[in-house]
């Protein structure tokens, strides 16, 4: 299981990040973007409008934290191992204690205990947001894939998580500015990934925050793209 994670980490080293963005100063969505770019990637994304919450529940998209990719440890685990520092762990996967350093969306480093986390793992796409924009016309199969997907998923402070709520682009950013380049390049990523539709708001808040870091690539592989090194937290 270590190999496994230590692999995913390092390609998410990998990824470059860009510094706390400028976003544009009229307030209008900026358009276009390089090709390959996280800016460019948007205008790919099917725009249509929220559809109804009815029928979401947990559950339908499996028994939180699966093993989908049969290292015989849990997804939580294999989250916190690969963006945890200084890992302590019980038997082969239960990760114990570590450090969250910096927390991507606050720029604060976090000391995670288990039975007394301040750690949550965010869906960077949350799941009921993603219900609503196409995913309760999938199979289950694909349910559970995209709520276990580390591509979605970041180890993250507890509270900022919980104030996210299903929220998207055009209503929860980062409170770190730092930070928001690569949260909504991640977002971008995951929903072309698995087809999932934007609002026109959402659409356009991605553009107003991709605009002022139009280099940002999206992630590649199964690593999220990481907070810069050195946050300013504002």
């Amino acid at each position: 299981m270590r190999t496994v994670v230590g692999s995913v980490l390092l390609a998410a080293l990998a990824v470059g990040c860009t510094p706390a963005p400028e976003e544009p100063a009229a307030g209008q969505p900026a358009a276009g973007g390089k090709p390959g770019s996280a800016l460019s990637a948007v205008d790919e994304l099917t725009v249509k409008g929220r559809a109804p919450k009815t029928g979401y529940d947990r559950s339908r998209f499996g028994s939180p934290w699966a093993d989908t990719d049969s290292n015989s440890c849990g997804t939580r685990d294999d989250i916190l191992a690969r963006d945890l520092e200084r890992v302590r762990t019980e038997g082969d996967c239960k990760v114990a204690s570590g450090l969250l350093a910096p927390d991507p969306y606050t720029g604060k480093d976090i000391t995670f205990e288990r039975g007394r986390s301040k750690v949550d793992i965010d869906h960077v796409v949350a799941l009921s947001d993603a219900w609503q924009k196409g995913a309760q016309q999938w199979k289950p199969g694909k349910r559970i894939a995209f709520a276990n997907d580390p591509l979605n998923l970041r180890a993250v402070e507890a509270s900022v998580n919980r104030s996210k709520r299903d929220g998207d682009t055009a209503t929860w950013l980062p409170p770190a500015k730092a930070a928001r380049c690569s949260y909504v390049a991640t977002q971008v990523a995951v929903k072309r990934k698995y087809g999932l539709w934007v609002t026109s708001a959402e659409r356009d808040a991605m553009r107003r925050v991709l605009g002022g870091c139009p280099e940002q690539r999206l992630p590649e592989g199964d690593a999220p793209t990481m907070a810069p090194p050195r946050f300013r937290a504002d």
